[in-house]
Parts: C-alpha cells; structure tokens; sequence
C-alpha cells in the first residue's frame, strides 16, 4: 500500500483538477496522472471520469472515497503519534481538579511524573464537579478528576472510594462519640460544601430525609473548616479534605457510612497526547506522605 497515492486521489477528489492537486501537493500533473492511473490498474476499476470540462469521481470512485480518506486520517493520527514519541520532553498538560486533590494528591503525583519530564508544564482549573465534566467535554483540559458515576458521555477510571465524615467542633457535646446519629446534623446550624448541581451531602439528607438548617453554601472546602472550628455549625466532609489540617476539629464517622468515589475522567483515553497518556502511569503516587 502506497499511502502517498491514497492522498493522491483524496486531494484530486477534493479539488476536481489533477492540476490543482499537483501544486497542492508540489508534485508534477504527470506524477498526480501516473498515480491515479496506477490506483485504477491496481484496484481494476474507473476512478475519475475524464471530460473537456474537468473531472469527477465515477460511481466507484465516490464508493470508494469515505474508506480511502478514513485510511489517510489514520495515518496522519500515526504521524502525530510517532511524533509525540520524540517530543514528549517538553509540552502542556491541562488538568481540572478540586482543591482536595489539588492540594493532597498532585503535588506527589506531579513531583513524580517532573522526575522522569522535567520539562513537561502543567496547568490547573479549579472547579467543582460539574464545571470539571465541561472543561473535559469542551477540551479546556486534557483531563479532569470529578465524583463517579459521571453525569455526562466520559469515559472514566475510578481511583479511590473517600469517606464522608462529620465534622464538628472540638468541644461540641458529640465530639468523642465513636459513631456520629445521622439525625443530630439537623440539630445544629449546617456548613454545606456544594456548588452548583446536587452533590454527596445532598443525597445523604434526603435518603434519610433529614432536614437540616443550612446556614453557609460553599465549594471552599477550607472555608468550611475555619467556620466549623470557630463554632458556627457542623459539616460533612470528604476524608481527603481532612488530611493535615491545622484546624481544631473533630472528625467522626457516620453511623451509616458515606462516600464519595474519586475518579478521573477524559473524553477518550486514546486520544490523549502521549505526555497525557504517561501521566495516567503515575496516579498510584497519589498517597505517599
């Protein structure tokens, strides 16, 4: 298979003129006219018909057109493969996240994958969940961790199934309780974290159809603690969130056990430019202190 020629007779159908497709692709109209002849030889059959006012594809040509141009997209996707191959060391990666793996998981991540790329840069979107499932849809990002099941066509790898827990001050009465009652978090003022669509926290109040009275809606995970620590309410929170907070808190399992599963998600993983594809090798860094 001879894909030059297959270019050949996509430009020649493309443009209608042998002429036209030999400047297109600065070859000789003899070299366009011996190449198409050969194709026709080869695969027996009429490609273009040949008039004094032009050309045009036969009813042959135009069936067999589609399959030749899906062959030199093919080859081009090839082209820009071989070519990530040898410049992997330097490029972009755009990443959404929010701030908890921000802050916990990528730096360790991150500093690992720098190790072996130092060259490679990285660019952050903070966002909450829905706003990272559209930068990945649109292609604002390469990539985006976001909370499994995804609302949207993603294709996803779950990663890590992070409790939920309660968080209340230190001397709140509940505050060395080894289980924290579902229904005492309608008992005091609520810290919600949620932004946007309905998340985790929402879920848990209505399948044990609490009610309970929200005094401050954030997706600033952070803002949250220093509000709970001074008094002003409990919360739920993500145990990832929770990790080397210098907070005065308490954090404590619920009675019925909650989640969160973390997973991070791509419009198509084969698609992704191969620094991308590297990057996915090195998610097991995520938990080293």
């Amino acid at each position: 298979m001879n894909i030059q020629k297959f270019l050949v007779f996509v430009k020649v159908a493309e443009l209608g003129s042998f002429t036209k497709a030999a400047e297109a692709l600065d070859y000789t109209q003899s070299g366009i006219s011996r190449m198409i002849h050969d194709l026709e030889t080869e695969w027996k059959v009429s490609l273009f018909e040949r008039s004094r006012s032009g050309i045009s594809l036969t009813s042959d040509g135009m069936n067999l057109l589609p399959q030749v141009k899906r062959i030199c997209n093919e080859h081009e996707i090839l082209l820009t493969r071989v070519n990530d191959l040898h410049h992997i060391q330097t490029g972009m990666i755009r990443i959404g996240t929010f701030s908890s793996v921000a802050s916990h998981w990528l730096p360790n991540i991150i500093r690992a994958y720098k190790k072996d790329f130092p060259q490679i840069e990285f660019e952050f979107l903070l966002g909450d969940y829905t706003e990272i499932e559209n930068w990945t849809l649109t292609g604002r990002v390469d990539f985006g961790f976001v909370r499994l099941p995804s609302k949207t066509d993603l294709e996803t790898i779950f990663l890590e199934k992070d409790r939920l827990l309660a968080v209340v001050p230190a001397d709140y009465p509940l505050a060395n309780c080894e289980k924290f009652p579902i229904q005492e978090l309608q008992n005091s003022p609520f810290m919600l974290l949620e932004k946007g669509s309905k998340a985790e926290v929402a879920e848990i109040f209505e399948k044990h159809q609490i009610m309970p009275r929200i005094n401050f809606t954030t997706w600033d995970d952070y803002a949250i603690l220093s509000m709970v620590e001074k008094g002003l309410g409990i919360s739920i929170l993500p145990e990832l969130i929770l990790r080397r907070i210098p907070h005065k808190i308490k954090a404590i399992e619920l009675e019925v056990p909650a989640y969160r599963n973390i997973g991070l998600a791509m419009r198509e993983q084969k698609s992704l430019s191969l620094a991308s594809k590297r990057f996915l090798d090195y998610l097991s860094y995520r938990n080293e202190k």
